[in-house]
């Protein structure tokens, strides 16, 4: 009799342990349809606690299992100087924690590694453990669980190094394909504090690679005899040029295709060609939407908290604390 109890109580334990499996996911909603080889779910201990994700390390090729909050700190250290005002560095591990729950539960995190996030910046955020530091931690742990969403879910938290005064919206700085993000809108950015070559710079081509990302495009020509600026959006960045007259380019897609290091941002002054050279003379870094990195430093000098500088460039947000 005593071991058809101790059965009975090995069994209910067992269905406990998957109802409770079951429910403590309820805050990680996946979409309808599921990418394949989706990774799955962060593992939580309980409803409320802080997950588990898996990650790939692009550095040496495995998998790692860690923390969600110590992953965080590594995309912070790696996405903003780590000796920044500690406001500015909360408000980016709140846009990295929103960012990385986006990209599991709509696009099932990085599918082709098989994983929920990856340390390679070209397939999901900069990361740098070793330039994590008592600053990031801090700032990190001030911010522990929290995420923005809009209708209960995490928003695209875009950002870049800086505005040039004024943001971007989502289609003419990403020529994002949807509806316009209603909490993405163009407002006015405190950039000042930028760098001397972030607030004005001039990036100089040759023809010949103008030519040849035109090419990449789909867009060729035999030659560039003169290329306009055709047609800018809400906040003046550049959405089309045109080339010999008769040439339409896309803003954002010449910028990638040129070196978008050098050719910063499309909050373009003017282009002009001299000789073989194809000179664009601007300013800001970036594609302009979201939160300025410089922005969020000024405000943090200025006493702003992480919730002034994430509610300043995202509107009609909530900020939640997921996780204890």
């Amino acid at each position: 009799m005593q071991n058809k109890n101790r059965r009975y109580v090995l069994m209910m334990a067992g269905v406990m342990a998957v109802i409770m499996a079951i429910g403590g996911c309820n805050w990680f909603k996946g979409p309808q349809q599921k990418p394949e080889n989706k990774p799955p779910a962060p593992k939580q201990q309980q409803a409320g606690s802080e997950p588990d994700i898996s990650v790939y390390m692009h550095e040496t090729g495995e998998k790692k299992s860690m923390r969600m909050e110590e992953y965080i700190a590594g995309v912070v250290a790696g996405e903003m100087k780590n000796d920044w005002p500690l406001e500015a560095l909360a408000a980016q591990a709140i846009l990295a924690r929103t960012f990385t729950l986006q990209k599991i539960e709509e696009e099932g995190g990085v599918p082709a590694r098989g994983t929920q996030a990856s340390t390679d910046i070209k397939e999901f955020q900069a990361y740098s453990a070793g330039d994590v530091n008592d600053n990031v931690r801090k700032a990190v742990d001030m911010t522990r669980g929290m995420i923005l969403t809009y209708q209960n879910r995490p928003i695209r938290a875009w950002f870049h190094a800086s505005a040039g005064g004024i943001t971007a919206t989502a289609k003419e700085g990403l020529e994002f394909k949807e509806d316009e993000p209603p909490y993405i809108q163009s407002v006015q950015s405190p950039d000042d504090l930028a760098p001397d070559d972030v607030k004005n710079w001039t990036a100089e081509f040759t023809k010949q690679e103008v030519m040849e990302a035109m090419r990449a495009k789909g867009k060729s020509v035999e030659a560039i005899d003169r290329i306009e600026i055709q047609k800018k959006g809400p906040s003046g960045r550049v959405l089309s040029f045109l080339v010999n007259g008769n040439t339409e380019i896309s803003g954002p897609e010449l910028r990638v295709g040129l070196d978008s290091t050098k050719l910063k941002s499309m909050l373009l002054d003017k282009v002009d060609i001299t000789g073989d050279s194809v000179l664009f003379t601007g300013k800001g870094y970036g594609h302009g939407v979201g939160m300025s990195q410089w922005g969020a430093y000024r405000m943090a000098k200025e006493g702003k908290k992480p919730e002034d500088i994430v509610n300043y460039y995202f509107k009609n947000i909530t900020i939640e604390k997921r996780w204890e």
